[in-house]
């Protein structure tokens, strides 16, 4: 087949249009592998590649001609800039409150001391503390040896506005709440806050919510070889109930923190995250039913088992 090659925007170092002859049975990877020989400024995943109806062409492993471009074809090409790995967006991201947690909770006391305000670090805010942190070193643990991205990048830009809600929003905003005098010992002293029976049932809905959501990820992980975009049905687990339990695992997890600590910097988390995670569901639950279509199990939800 030949094609040819159009850019959409100023693209360095490269004269268009392209032309590129390909065997018939080329691949999308195939030809990227062929731009970015021709214009070395234009690496393969600096590239989105359209056909002349702007209908944007995916899946690198699929042949041309499954992707409707045959024989004599024009297409465009579009510069995505500066990319970095999802996974390493995922480790920044994660970085945020491990080491935004740490400095307030261990500084609080200091800090409104000057304003004051002198308290004691109450069993609340050191249980908190702990669950939170060993929750962002799952997460960083899960990034590195579990997770399979369908995408290798993402835009370098994006790792600001990614970060953003993990280093503000769950790093400064929670920490600074629930390490502040509103949570310290005498604060808690007499209330539920300060019941251990309380505390372990809180901290044990926690765990059962961190290890549901980590087998979770485990049964994605088994559905995709590494370094494959293998995409099939997910089963087992809470898989059978809902599309994204993982999602749901994780507002349970918050949901235990929340009702624990009756903190207000902690319910705005958990609103904020578990609205996201839900829009994110109902993607994804509709892509499941797009890809399989009959193959796909009707009763299942979108995220809250039973209920949507």
């Amino acid at each position: 087949m030949q094609l040819k090659i159009e850019s959409r925007g100023n693209i360095k170092g490269a004269y268009f249009p392209l032309e590129i002859n390909l065997p018939d049975d080329a691949t999308l990877g195939t030809l990227k592998n062929g731009i970015a020989n021709l214009v070395p400024t234009l690496p393969v995943a600096r590239q989105r590649l359209a056909k002349a109806d702007k209908q944007p062409l995916v899946d690198d492993e699929k042949r041309l001609s499954d992707l409707g471009v045959e024989g004599t074809a024009a297409l465009t090409v579009k510069d995505l800039g500066p990319q970095i790995s999802w996974r390493t967006v995922f480790l920044v991201e994660y970085a945020g409150p491990l080491i935004i947690h740490p400095l307030i909770y261990y500084g609080a006391p200091s800090f409104w001391a000057r304003f004051g305000y002198s308290y004691n670090t109450s069993s609340i805010q050191t249980i908190a503390f702990v669950l939170i942190m060993a929750h962002f070193v799952k997460r960083e643990l899960e990034s590195l040896f579990v997770h399979r991205f369908s995408n290798a990048t993402m835009p370098a830009f994006n790792i600001v506005k990614n970060s953003s809600h993990y280093w503000l929003l769950s790093g400064l905003v929670l920490g600074g709440g629930l390490y502040s005098p509103s949570l310290g010992t005498e604060a808690v002293s007499g209330t539920l806050r300060n019941n251990r029976v309380f505390l372990a049932i809180c901290a044990c809905v926690w765990l059962v919510a961190e290890l549901g959501n980590l087998h979770s990820h485990l049964i994605l992980m088994s559905l995709r070889p590494k370094g494959t975009r293998v995409r099939q049905i997910p089963r087992g687990g809470a898989f059978e109930l809902v599309s994204c339990p993982n999602y749901f695992f994780e507002a349970v997890a918050w949901f235990a923190i929340t009702i624990m600590t009756h903190s207000l910097s902690s319910l705005i988390f958990l609103v904020v995250s578990s609205v996201q995670m839900t829009l994110w569901a109902v993607k994804k639950h509709k892509n499941y039913r797009k890809e399989f279509g009959a193959q796909y199990p009707r009763q299942r939800k979108i995220m809250y088992p039973f209920v949507f």
